[in-house]
């Protein structure tokens, strides 16, 4: 979902030719699945696309190549992290702490409610609209 939303607010800021946005889990779970059908109806309910998206695996050697790797929680920053020399670990941020979300956790929706999926959905929308904002200021000055 998470993809899907700063996709849609990166084109919003005026940024979409500007900004790399990529999705990728740290884990191979689900490797070439699609999205997890609550998360496409969620995302179709609300006018975002998701339909091609498919499950890849984090590759470290992407790092030297991207300004900014966000993790959705603690766990993934972790794992992230561990995959990075010491020259990335300042681009591997957690997206709670840079979005405005006062550093908390995306929780994983996957085995829970409509509604689980909803809040998800909230806080991403909320996180991404800061995000994209600071990513516009952050390119227009340089």
């Amino acid at each position: 979902m998470a993809e899907a939303v700063l996709r849609d607010q990166v084109a919003k800021a005026g940024l979409a030719g500007a900004v790399l946005v990529d999705s990728a889990g740290t884990g191979d779970w689900h490797l070439g699945a699609r999205m997890h059908p609550s998360s496409r109806r969620q995302l179709t309910r609300n006018g975002y696309g998701g339909e091609s998206h498919r499950a890849r695996q984090f590759d470290p050697s992407w790092l030297p190549e991207r300004d900014l790797v966000l993790a959705m929680d603690a766990a993934n920053l972790r794992d992230l992290r561990a995959m990075a020399a010491p020259a990335d670990q300042d681009r591997i941020r957690l997206f709670g702490e840079i979005a405005g979300l006062g550093g908390q956790d995306v929780p994983d929706p996957y085995y829970g409610s409509d509604a689980d999926y909803a809040n998800v959905l909230a806080l991403l929308e909320a996180g991404m609209t800061t995000l994209a904002a600071q990513l516009r200021d952050q390119i227009q000055t340089h």
